[in-house]
């Protein structure tokens, strides 16, 4: 006979309300995101329209322009790994049900905002990132890599971590969480933000590489966006995720030689 899920330990009412909470937050994160890309996709086609008039477009950022680019990638996070988290929390709250206290609580949001703070953490490192690229005019107006051998660089880069051992020990963690619930298990509510930190760390150390595919073809270009998103779901809850990963390094491995040889 087999085990039931952990997960299974967790009131019906809970699960549907942690994975509806996940559900929303994720929609109205892409809702924004294809509004940005509609506003963007404007702004281009009005700059494009000033260069034939001799006039430049791509003036340096303010501040303002830092922030923004800065909610733009938090808000991108938010919808691409929202998803991947929803198993983590599943098995968080069936711990807390295991021990004998409510499942869907405020320690399960604490959790949540814990590990979604790692990745709010890594927006503001992308949009400096993309602030210094724009200004070194290496990325193009569509936010993409303006030459296709920086395209190429960034891809292949990004396939060969695909293959390194930090990217197998980072995986091996989100998808077995399990272990990790048990030896750092942390009391309260603080506690319970500090777990969801700790292993938002370890996504961060698995996924981050991804992310920066995004600067090669075009960081609002939302069919990479949901591609990727795919991908790291793969990664984390697919039955092959661990060989989805490496073949997912190759072809981008692939894809960069393609580009820089193209």
């Amino acid at each position: 006979m087999h085990s039931p899920s952990p997960v299974a330990a967790v009131p019906g009412r809970d699960r549907l309300r942690i994975s509806l909470c996940i559900l929303l937050i994720t929609a109205l994160a892409w809702a924004y995101l294809i509004h940005l890309a509609r506003q963007m996709s404007s702004s281009m086609a009005y700059d494009e329209m000033m260069a034939k008039m001799g006039m430049a477009a791509g003036a340096s950022w303010t501040v303002t322009d830092v922030f923004f680019a800065f909610v733009m990638w938090a808000v991108m996070m938010v919808g691409m790994m929202a998803g991947a988290a929803t198993p983590v929390l599943l098995l968080f709250a069936a711990a807390r049900t295991a021990r004998g206290e409510a499942g869907a609580s405020l320690p399960v949001l604490a959790f949540g905002c814990g590990y979604l703070a790692i990745w709010v953490g890594f927006s503001v490192s992308a949009a400096l990132a993309q602030w210094a690229l724009h200004e070194m005019a290496i990325l193009s107006p569509a936010m993409a890599a303006a030459s296709p051998r920086t395209a190429g660089a960034i891809l292949i880069a990004v396939g060969v971590y695909q293959l390194t051992p930090m990217k197998s020990a980072c995986l091996t963690h989100c998808r077995s969480p399990l272990g990790f619930l048990m030896t750092s298990w942390r009391d309260g509510t603080l506690g319970a933000f500090q777990m969801g930190a700790r292993h938002g760390r370890s996504c961060l150390g698995c996924c981050w590489a991804l992310m920066c595919v995004l600067f090669a073809v075009g960081v609002m270009n939302l069919l990479w966006v949901a591609a990727l998103t795919g991908v790291v779901l793969l990664e984390k809850v697919g039955p092959a995720g661990a060989l989805i990963s490496r073949v997912a390094g190759a072809g981008l491995i692939a894809f960069g030689i393609f580009a820089i040889a193209s």
